[in-house]
């Protein structure tokens, strides 16, 4: 494990966003979904891709809030441009579960300590 000292970890921007658009991702290498995420007024929309396939259908994610990181520089894949990480976690078959909340009265672009 490397460690980091914390001023390093100060500087990734974790937030709180509500996924409100879920598009197929068709191009991409690994299947995959387009979403588009909702972090409220301060950040704005941004887009991201997920390869959630496995555990998650379009309709499972609409309206979720997920823990994000915004302040990656954007990153071509394929056609798309993702503008943040969607966090998760791999489960013991290797796909990937978000990080998420279920607590709705959290606000949008809220900081992760």
């Amino acid at each position: 494990m490397n460690h980091i000292d914390y001023s390093t970890f100060e500087s990734v921007e974790m937030r709180v966003g509500k996924i409100i658009d879920v598009q197929d991702f068709p191009e991409a290498r690994k299947p995959a979904y387009k979403l588009t995420i909702n972090f409220g007024p301060e950040i704005g929309i941004k887009k991201s891709s997920a390869q959630i396939t496995k555990l998650y259908t379009k309709e499972d994610l609409k309206n979720r809030l997920v823990a994000c990181v915004v302040n990656f520089a954007p990153k071509q894949i394929g056609p798309f441009i993702s503008e943040c990480l969607t966090c998760g976690v791999a489960d013991q078959h290797g796909d990937i579960a978000l990080l998420s909340f279920d607590q709705q009265g959290i606000s949008l672009g809220s900081k992760i300590f």
